[in-house]
């Protein structure tokens, strides 16, 4: 064998693994393709916002895409409030209230922003048949954004929220979560939704704002109890106050002009 056949031979050797390399990377990433998703407009980080991961369910319409898009964003803030039986006695009563149970509603919100994060809301709203609940058409697409939107600004902000040309928009805004012990009612968790339909300009059409809220039984957990039933029974109630605020959003909506 010849010094030119012996070095063409090892050349060979050294290049198959990055040939076998690059063949076996290409189906990964056209398996799983990213759309860009436009940022909030309104954030100073908006432009280092990314799309929600092309896995989540709900971002591939139920029909071919027919031009129309639903974005979603989660909520930025969450709160815990535990009320007793001082909150009944005026501004004072409140207020001891709100200084008893400080510790208590600290906790509560930290287990309640655990189950409750960006990605498990949209992850929660994804596997909903949101385009159903919301009276869109089958070739919806949904774009979920990983980054909440500032809650100051969800009813200053009259335009789209984000950077869409799509000819027929609109928007699921999550503006609150809280998980509410009082007194009288027991726990709950409410939820507060905002859905905005803009059709093919910035101008809105038709808007809907209101709060979802259902009970529950095994959150915040006890010491001993299943910690892990709690925070999913938080996950299961929060569909069930999208599911609740979605009825009353489509007879709502009915009139062209509506807005709460």
């Amino acid at each position: 064998m010849t010094k030119f056949t012996l070095l063409l031979a090892t050349s060979a050797l050294f290049a198959a693994p990055a040939a076998l390399a690059q063949t076996a990377d290409t189906p990964a990433r056209e398996a799983a393709p990213v759309a860009a998703v436009p940022a909030p407009v309104d954030t100073p980080a908006a432009a280092a916002e990314t799309p929600a991961p092309a896995g989540r369910p709900g971002l591939v319409p139920a029909s071919p895409a027919d031009g129309c898009e639903l974005h979603v964003w989660p909520a930025e803030r969450m709160a815990a409030q535990t009320t007793g039986w001082l909150s009944g006695f005026g501004v004072i009563g409140a207020i001891a209230d709100q200084s008893a149970n400080a510790k208590k509603n600290s906790d509560h919100q930290s287990l309640l922003a655990t189950a409750l994060d960006s990605p498990s809301q949209l992850d929660a709203l994804a596997s909903l048949d949101l385009r159903s609940l919301l009276s869109r058409t089958p070739g919806t697409t949904i774009v979920m954004h990983e980054t909440p939107l500032e809650r100051h600004t969800m009813n200053k902000v009259k335009t789209r929220r984000s950077d869409s040309t799509a000819q027929c928009y609109s928007e699921l805004i999550v503006a609150d979560v809280l998980y509410q012990k009082a007194a009288l009612y027991g726990r709950s968790l409410r939820t507060l939704f905002m859905f905005r339909d803009f059709g093919n300009d910035q101008k809105i059409d038709r808007e809907y704002k209101a709060w979802g809220g259902n009970g529950l039984k095994l959150f915040p957990p006890q010491e001993g109890e299943d910690a892990v039933a709690a925070l999913d029974e938080l996950v299961g109630v929060f569909k069930g106050n999208f599911d609740e605020y979605s009825r009353n959003a489509r007879k709502a909506l009915v009139a062209p002009t509506t807005a709460r």
